[in-house]
């Protein structure tokens, strides 16, 4: 007996409907494994569970490159070769091979030398001895402002330091070299060196140094190099111990100008280290934006709280242009050091109005809050911001009369104020110098509170008029003799046409006394 018609078609049409049906959903199944999001195109949505951050503001930020050409041979050689030439003392800011970086390069003997990243906080000093006698090396300290070099880190983990790298990559030494650079921790016992065994342009494998607090002092990282690669710090904080770090707020924005309508004021929220502030200048020289007033101090918990940035008032005669008065600024963009930054753009009410309120917008006073989601009443800070258009952004002129004192040339006074600036438990440090100057302590106490205590050690001594030679022989009296080293690496390098010596007659006979004492 034959079965129905009707029985055959089900079992076919399933065949020829089904089949092709899963085939199709296996299918895309594989491509949304495998295949990367671009293809996907915006239906793409990751698997993890965790939030997605969204994304910073548009205005101005140095974007971490995506996808790009593998460099060539030649283009590799070019970008080493750059980062290894001697600067002549000077510090470099360029973008090379889609990274923005800072660097120095010279060449060392067996003299030693240190090498310095002006107004980043950074050094690198290379003890005498450590080439050996008759050898010349040539070696760079570089500060990378690209955030795809950082180490990947967890919630937990913030980065309280930059990324530097010692070049060329690899190179050891006779003697251990010493590298310097700030951290933000509050807790230094918290905060923990990594170190990457590769090159500035390879696939970084980031790896503790040591354990937390082995490397760091008050603010400062200090580590002896057996050989040269890539360092930073990162915050980890025992498990049941809150994780806190210190930021710095900076207010940047133009100047007032006569009838200029919109004014654009942004806030960034940095780690406290130099190099973060010059990161900030770096980035908004491009669209003249200054610095304006200094920095505020703000305590950063490691409590998944945004950051809230709240306008509470703002001058008669101007208004906000934005929707909202109030902004957050990602928890994680903060902890993980990306120097994130909010803005707001204000307008004056005399451009859509026909009054006449120039009277009252020829200033403008404005008023924040900032603090984290849910601590408004714990930690929270208040930003106030004034300009004018009487106001002179323009640098000062110039002082026409000579000073009256004996000045240090500007790159031997900034590398003896990083040498000096480091907090040092035996007391070996600037204090020790003010010390020799005749300070009390009363009055050392409260150059300690100074942005830069060194520096103004520095300027005190050059009132008295003190010579390089009785610099030098404080440093060696003091024990100091890498400062010792650099005066007289500066002296030796000198020529008698140099305008520092044309500007302290007496130096030029010093030089001759310091190289027959020596």
């Amino acid at each position: 007996m034959c079965p129905p018609e009707s029985a055959l078609q089900s079992p076919q049409f399933l065949l020829l409907v089904g089949i092709p049906v899963v085939s199709t959903l296996l299918l895309v199944q594989c491509l949304r494994w495998h295949c990367p999001r671009w293809l996907l195109g915006p239906c793409w949505k990751p698997d993890s569970h965790e939030e997605p951050e969204p994304p910073s503001s548009p205005p101005p930020e140095f974007e971490v490159p995506g996808h790009c050409v593998p460099a060539t041979l030649p283009e590799i050689a070019a970008f080493y070769q750059e980062l290894h030439t001697p600067t002549q003392g000077h510090t470099v800011t360029r973008q090379l091979m889609n990274k923005l970086l800072v660097f120095s390069a010279r060449e060392v003997d067996h003299r030693g030398g240190c090498l310095l990243l002006q107004d980043t906080g950074i050094s690198l000093l290379i003890p005498p001895g450590a080439v050996a006698l008759g050898r010349q090396e040539r070696v760079s300290l570089i500060l990378v402002w690209d955030l795809s070099d950082a180490p990947l880190l967890s919630r937990t983990q913030g980065l309280v330091s930059p990324v530097v790298a010692c070049g060329p990559h690899g190179a050891s030494f006779l003697k251990p070299c010493t590298l310097t650079f700030k951290h933000c921790a509050q807790q230094p016992g918290h905060a923990r060196t990594y170190s990457s065994n590769t090159s500035l342009l390879d696939a970084k494998a980031w790896r503790p140094l040591g354990q937390p607090g082995a490397h760091t002092s008050l603010d400062e990282c200090r580590i002896q190099l057996s050989h040269f690669s890539l360092y930073t710090c990162v915050l980890e904080a025992p498990v049941g111990q809150a994780a806190r770090k210190w930021l710095q707020l900076a207010i940047f924005c133009s100047p007032l100008a006569p009838g200029q309508t919109h004014l654009q004021l942004r806030v960034y929220f940095l780690n406290n280290t130099p190099c973060a502030l010059q990161w900030a200048v770096t980035n908004e020289q491009p669209h003249g934006g200054r610095l304006r007033g200094p920095c505020q101090l703000f305590d950063f918990t490691g409590a998944r709280g945004d950051q809230c940035l709240k306008l509470k008032y703002i001058s008669e005669g101007w208004e906000n242009v934005d929707d909202s008065s109030c902004q957050l600024v990602p928890h994680l963009h903060i902890w993980h050091g990306k120097c994130p930054f909010r803005s707001f753009c204000f307008r004056r009410k005399a451009a859509n109005e026909n009054e006449d309120c120039s009277a009252l917008t020829n200033e403008i006073i404005v008023t924040m809050h900032t603090f984290q989601d849910g601590l408004e009443t714990k930690y929270m800070e208040i930003l106030r911001f004034q300009a004018s258009e009487e106001e002179s952004w323009a640098a000062p002129p110039p002082v026409s009369q000579p000073p009256s004192c004996n000045r240090l040339p500007p790159e031997l006074f900034e590398q003896l104020r990083m040498l000096l600036e480091p907090h040092s438990i035996t007391g070996n440090d600037w204090r020790r110098l003010a010390s020799h100057l005749g300070l009390c302590a009363m009055k050392i106490r409260y150059l300690s509170c100074q942005r830069s205590p060194a520096a103004a050690i520095l300027e005190l001594f050059e009132e008295q008029n003190g010579s390089l030679l009785e610099l030098h022989c404080l440093m060696t009296s003091m024990e100091r003799l890498d400062c010792a080293s650099v005066i007289q690496s500066y002296l030796s390098t000198t020529p008698h046409s140099s305008p520092a010596v044309v500007h302290n007659h007496v130096w030029e006979n010093q030089h001759l006394e310091l190289d027959e004492k020596l």
